[in-house]
């Protein structure tokens, strides 16, 4: 006979135990997303300053 337990547990599907975190995960951090808003806010500045004032 051929025993096959083996290959019985490869076939049960068992959670990864290190899931990949994508982009979402990236931008809910606070430090990241102060640096996008002051970097935002940097360029918002320098539109207003050539559309108002040049």
């Amino acid at each position: 006979m051929l025993d096959t337990t083996q290959s019985e547990a490869q076939t049960d599907p068992t959670p990864p135990e290190h899931e990949p975190r994508g982009c979402l995960f990236a931008l809910s951090q606070p430090p990241l997303m102060i640096f996008l808003a002051v970097i935002g806010c940097l360029l918002l500045m320098a539109a207003l300053h050539d559309l108002l004032l040049l």
